[in-house]
């Protein structure tokens, strides 16, 4: 598969970093598989790894946290 963002590099497995924002917490989560580009850094997450950082995003909003940073574990 050529990356979709730069159309150059073939995605790699490797691990990222995802972020984001919602209800004004932000959410960090570490260590997150992923294939990812070599050449512009695109990242892409299969459907089971996106359901678990959504997961644990939800999770950390419901806390209440202003900010939360989340190692995932590997299963």
């Amino acid at each position: 598969m050529t990356c979709l963002d730069c159309k150059h590099g073939i995605p790699e497995k490797g691990k990222v970093t995802v972020s984001f924002d919602k209800d004004n917490c932000t959410v960090v989560i570490k260590d997150v598989p992923a294939m990812v580009c070599p050449v512009c850094g695109a990242y892409y997450l299969d459907e089971a790894i996106t359901e678990k950082v959504l997961e644990l995003g939800n999770a950390a909003v419901k806390t209440g946290s202003e900010v939360e940073v989340i190692h995932l574990q590997a299963a």
